[in-house]
Order: C-alpha cells, then structure tokens, then sequence
C-alpha cells in the first residue's frame, strides 16, 4: 500500500515543483535587474536567444543564465523575435522590460547636429567623422541643400541615408517658406532665396539682425548696387572647403570669381553656405528699411546706416575701437 501511496504522490509532487519552478521563473521575469546605472549593448544581426542572453548577462544587464532566459521568454514574451542593434538599458531594467525594448526594436537614438553656415564639404565632413554611421560618403548635393538641425540616427545607419535625410529637410522647409514670399522682392525663385539666405547666415550670427541685413540686402539689390558681403569672397577663394586661415586682402576682393559680390553684380552664382530655416524666413520677409551699409560694431553685432557717410562714421569708430582693444572684425557692405 505503501508504495501505491508514494507512486500517487509522485505527480502532486511534480505539479508542485512544476508549479513552484512557474512562480519562480514569473518573479524572477519581472524583478528589477542588476544593473546599477544605464549600459549600453549592441546586439549583432543573426545572433540567437542563447547569445543575446549571455551578452546581456556579460554586459550585467540581466543576473539570470542563458537557460533561465530562453524559457522565460518562451514561457512569458510570446513569439516575437528579438531585434539587432545598439540599445541603451536604464539602470534595474527587468528581464521582462529588456525582452519587450528587443522585441520592439527600440534602439538608442544617437544625434548629429548640423550648425547652421556650414558649407556642404563641412557638413560632409561632420558625417564621414560619425564612427556609428556605415558606408562611404554619397555625391556631394549642391551647396545649400542641406538643412543645419540635429538628426536623430541608429548605429549602423548609412551615411548616404543621414544625407538624404538632409536634403530632403531642406526641400520640405522651402516647400513650406516659400509662399511667405513678401511681394515686390528683387528675386522670385527657391534658389536665390537660398543663396541670398546663405549669406545673410554667413553675415551675422544674431536672430534679430537677420531681417534687418537682408532689407539692406534687398535695397542694394533693387539699386543695382553690389552686395560686397566678405563671406563671398571667402567662399570664393575656398570653394567651400573650410574657413579661411588669414584675413581678407584688398587682392581678394579684387579677384574675379562667380562668388565675389565685390566683383560680380546681383547674387553669386551659388549659395555659399547652408542656411538655417530662420535666414531663409528673413530673406522671404525682410525688414523694411532705408540702410544700405552695416559694419561690425565690435560686440558681434552690426551698426547700420543709411548713406556712405554714416556708414564712414560707423567704420571709423570700428577701427577706434580696435586700436583700443580686441573687437569683432569688420564685414558687410
């Protein structure tokens, strides 16, 4: 009788273990993990669940054995599979939360920022230097194409897709600008928008001053007069390459190029720069304004005027001030 009474017991005993085992296995599932603060890990394509398990154990994101793992996600992360790529866990993430940010593909967003007056060599320059971007560098796209922000990236995402991305910003923002064009202008196209606004970026680096150097602009323009803006003699000499290493000589701005508004009439060939979206607005809505001439005024920004004269005067306590101390250098008109 004895031995009919042990064998009986034997599958209570077994469900109790199988049960306990469950319980077990649910609360180790969604207790909080190890890790003492945020790690990142990087999950490499085609590797299975034993793999992925024993680098985020290695990593000290997860305390359990590869075995624990796999049957815990059999048992409790349904049939979805585990996704590649770069992940950041936050600190005491649980086995559970860790399954369900794989399964959902949720990555670690890295950010590139373009500032705003790059050229298009420079920007490319910023994205062949990404070591989390793959691939070789795409075509350069013509100058000014390309929308200064930051852009949010995966690891292992291409480098032509982050240029691309790029352009086809800058695209959308003229799409969206341009029937703001206040009428009466002395330009019409997207195109000389964006050069005119390439140079108003170039010019100054104060969001209040862009509207008032593009009238000044726009009232050179409508007078036939040349723009001479210094940045297009820089790009001029450059091509767009970088910045120039040394100051500015009366042979430069005599130096015939396509971008040299001291030499050439009306716009350049070109922008000579990326515009940020708020040079582009200034230049479709430009203050309304008698000043032609604008010098620096030794704080970063610009002293306007009206007549030769004026302007004369500003310049003149421009160079005052620099033979009293470090100030702004010159530009403008």
């Amino acid at each position: 009788m004895r031995w009919r009474l042990a064998l009986a017991a034997i599958p209570v005993l077994i469900g109790i273990a199988a049960g306990a085992a469950f319980l077990w296995l649910d609360q180790s599932y969604r207790a909080p993990g190890p890790a003492p603060a945020d790690i990142i890990v990087e999950i490499p394509r085609g590797e299975g669940v034993r793999a992925i398990s024993r680098r985020l154990a290695e990593a000290g994101v997860i305390a359990q054995p590869p075995l624990v793992f796999a049957v815990s996600l059999r048992l409790f992360g349904g049939d979805r599979p585990l996704r590649a790529g770069e992940y950041a866990f936050p600190a005491a993430l649980s086995m559970a939360e860790v399954v369900a940010q794989l399964q959902e593909g949720r990555v670690l967003v890295r950010r590139l920022t373009v500032p705003e007056g790059l050229t298009v060599a420079q920007v490319l320059q910023l994205v062949a230097a990404e070591p989390a971007l793959s691939g070789e560098l795409p075509p350069a796209p013509p100058e000014g194409r390309l929308l200064p922000e930051t852009y949010g990236f995966a690891r292992g995402d291409t480098r032509t897709a982050l240029v691309e991305r790029m352009s086809d910003a800058m695209t959308r923002t003229l799409d969206e600008v341009m029937p703001s064009l206040a009428p009466g202008l002395p330009y019409q196209t997207s195109d000389e928008v964006l050069t005119l606004a390439s140079i108003v970026e170039k010019e100054t680096g104060i969001a209040a001053e862009r509207p008032h150097i593009a009238g000044a602009f726009v009232n050179r323009l409508r007078l036939g007069m040349r723009l001479q803006s210094d940045p297009t003699v820089i790009y001029g000499l450059t091509q767009g390459r970088g910045p120039l290493d040394r100051s500015l000589t009366r042979a430069d701005l005599e130096r015939s190029t396509p971008f040299n508004t001291y030499v050439i009439p009306g716009l350049p060939a070109t922008p000579i720069a990326n515009p940020g979206r708020a040079a582009i607005e200034a230049v479709l809505q430009p203050l309304s304004t008698d000043d032609l001439y604008f010098v620096a005024d030794g704080t970063g920004g610009h002293a306007f005027a009206r007549t030769l004269a004026e302007h004369n005067a500003n310049v003149r306590r421009w160079l005052e001030g620099r033979r009293q101390g470090s100030l702004a250098p010159a530009s403008g008109p």
